[in-house]
């Protein structure tokens, strides 16, 4: 059993389980990986009949984009934001302890919760996305819904993952 869970983990996420988890439609998941918004880390689509394959800090970012939709976050300002996120964190630093914020023009990547107070004290901020919450939920939804399932990766979404994309 534990060898099959181990392979199971290796092989990531097709695109059925990517769009149950973050809750987009397999349309969306398509065309953002297509257009480069999020593409996956472990295997691209190939052709005709290929799977793409996402590792876990894919689901992490496809989540943040997710929320930034419902959030109501046009998908070009999205890809702004993913493209700042990305070059901000040019560390090994975590992505759990990123917000990203909006004043609805402009996004802004805090690294510390002074940098999410000066930018709301500044009457700047209107809302953020804290990503450290949003991993930790999907942890939590990958073990209800997958309960055997080994999550590779799952504390380490860093920069240098995010930037592979």
């Amino acid at each position: 059993m534990v060898d099959s869970r181990l392979d199971q983990a290796a092989e990531g996420y097709r695109a059925p389980q990517v769009c149950s988890l973050v809750g987009i439609t397999y349309r969306q998941l398509d065309y953002w990986a297509r257009t480069g918004l999020i593409t996956p880390s472990l295997q691209r689509a190939t052709g005709s009949g290929s799977q793409r394959l996402y590792a876990f800090p894919d689901i992490v970012q496809l989540k943040v984009v997710k929320r930034l939709l419902d959030a109501g976050m046009s998908l070009k300002k999205i890809r702004r934001a993913m493209d700042i996120l990305r070059a901000e964190l040019v560390s090994e630093d975590s992505l759990s302890n990123v917000t990203l914020l909006s004043d609805g023009k402009t996004i802004y990547a805090a690294h510390s919760p002074s940098e999410v107070v000066d930018v709301f004290r500044g009457g700047q901020g209107v809302f953020g996305i804290a990503v450290g919450p949003v991993q930790e939920e999907l942890v939590g939804e990958i073990h209800r819904l997958f309960p055997d399932h080994a999550i590779p990766g799952e504390h380490e979404v860093t920069a240098s993952t995010a930037a592979a994309h």
